[in-house]
């Protein structure tokens, strides 16, 4: 199946200014929001009580809040859990509160609101404050490991400024994503942390296919010499690639919108993530990736010259 044809020249280098400062304000934006209003982190980074119950039929889930008013619970994350009548209740700890205080409190409440025989508690889990301190640390070295791991893998495969370049596209992709939780609101818990370092692996798989074609129309390209030479070859691998890199983003975005759309509540913010993530990852394979190492590629012939002049001297 062919989405491009082979013919295609769209001049994606020649835009990379643009591009790059459409990226620049995208990621000013989300620095913005992170410092402004922050990430709403889950009980499993806060700590917290989570309680599931079930109920004899399918609850509306305002009523479920609307229940829980009284007991102090009103801003408890609630959301449907496997069948329609099983309700996943997430509240952060008041105090000293003992996590079995808080979920007889809460039984209690959706008692006296739908009857007594109405709600089955099924099962309670608490996650302490020191916990969720730890998994925030764990969170953040994961991320930071697969960067690095990611820049050293690069640099031993191609160049030192391709590692950059696609150290680059991952920072920036993690950044927009991150930047979306923040302007939305959105819980930010374990299960998004996983899709990040998912799309860390997406989009760096995207990039490496580029860089490879690079590589080999660079070897093919000796005689190139201008800045301007290297753009031309670095915009024809991407052109080159570019149905390949269609045809993975939009099959694998079929998957992750019937997630997004058909998973519900439990895994809604794992496919949000995963969608933001493989659109912006396909836009920083071509638009930030390339550009910033062709970027780099004068600094580094200065370097070369340089190193050369001084071992030339006596």
């Amino acid at each position: 199946m062919q989405l491009i044809r082979p013919d295609t020249r769209i001049d994606f280098i020649g835009k990379r200014k643009i591009a790059l400062a459409a990226s620049a304000l995208m990621i000013l934006v989300s620095l913005g929001a992170l410092a402004i209003k922050g990430l709403n982190f889950g009980i499993d980074f806060t700590g917290g009580t989570l309680v599931e119950v079930r109920f004899d039929h399918a609850p509306n889930i305002a009523d479920v809040r609307k229940a829980l008013v009284p007991a102090g619970y009103g801003q408890a994350v609630i959301q449907q859990f496997g069948a329609a009548n099983e309700i996943l209740i997430r509240v952060q700890n008041k105090g000293d509160i003992e996590s079995s205080k808080i979920s007889t409190a809460i039984l209690d409440a959706l008692n006296t609101a739908f009857g007594a025989d109405a709600v089955e508690m099924r099962r309670v889990e608490y996650v302490g404050p020191q916990v969720g301190e730890e998994l925030t640390r764990a969170g953040i070295l994961a991320v930071l490991i697969a960067m690095v791991a990611i820049l050293l893998y690069v640099t031993f495969r191609f160049e030192f400024r391709f590692a950059l370049g696609a150290d680059a596209a991952l920072l920036h992709d993690v950044t927009i994503v991150l930047g979306l939780f923040a302007i939305t609101g959105k819980e930010f818990t374990l299960p998004v942390i996983a899709a990040i370092l998912t799309v860390i692996g997406y989009s760096l798989n995207d990039t490496i296919v580029v860089f490879d074609r690079i590589r080999e129309n660079f070897e093919a390209n000796r005689k190139r010499k201008t800045p301007e030479d290297e753009a031309s070859v670095a915009n024809a691998s991407v052109n080159q690639t570019l149905s390949r890199t269609l045809m993975t983003s939009l099959t694998t975005l079929l998957v992750v919108l019937a997630l997004f759309f058909l998973g519900g509540e439990v895994i809604h913010d794992f496919a949000f993530t995963l969608l933001a993530g493989i659109i912006v990852g396909t836009y920083s394979s071509i638009y930030i990736a390339s550009p910033i190492m062709l970027g780099l590629a004068g600094y580094f012939k200065r370097n070369e010259e340089d190193v050369k002049e001084l071992e030339a001297r006596p």
